[in-house]
């Protein structure tokens, strides 16, 4: 069984991390969405908001499961027996970051390989910090974000 860890903040997850949630499932037979706690990164959302989100997010993607971790990634994927990590790619600012966390990762766990998926071109503006910034502003971000989450936020993150 090919199974893949989706890690990141997640905070919130987008459209555009459900574009690379479907396509990972199209190839791997399980995908876990491990949301990071990222204490450092101050998060908007909380870590217990950020899991429901994704939850709610995944709900009809029967290949998926969304836990939370605050560990190492490469403790992670022993912990899960997975040796493929997913990344979604959307612009060079995110290959160069990228290609130094999967270098550093390999350094530490030779066999953990790192997936590097685009999102379609119509989601390859949308990140969460984009989401947050007009959030912040009280923009409209209904269309960056999925349904089941936006109600979430729009009933106060719950």
């Amino acid at each position: 069984m090919k199974r893949a860890i989706y890690p990141g903040t997640f905070d919130p997850i987008t459209v555009g991390h459900m574009d690379i949630v479907r396509r990972a499932c199209n190839v791997f037979d399980e995908i876990i969405l491990a949301v990071a706690e990222s204490k450092s990164k101050k998060p908007m959302f909380s870590h217990t908001q950020r899991i429901a989100f994704a939850k709610a997010a995944t709900e009809n993607f029967p290949n998926v499961r969304v836990i939370g971790f605050e560990s190492l990634l490469v403790d992670l994927s022993e912990e899960l027996d997975a040796s493929i990590i997913i990344r979604g790619l959307r612009a060079v600012s995110d290959f160069e970051y990228e290609l130094q966390m999967g270098y550093a990762n390999a350094s530490l766990k030779p066999d953990l390989e790192t997936i590097y998926l685009m999102p379609s071109l119509e989601h390859a503006f949308v990140s969460s910090s984009v989401v947050r910034t007009i959030l912040h502003f009280g923009g409209q971000v209904e269309h960056l974000l999925p349904s089941e989450v936006y109600t979430m936020i729009a009933a106060g993150g719950k």
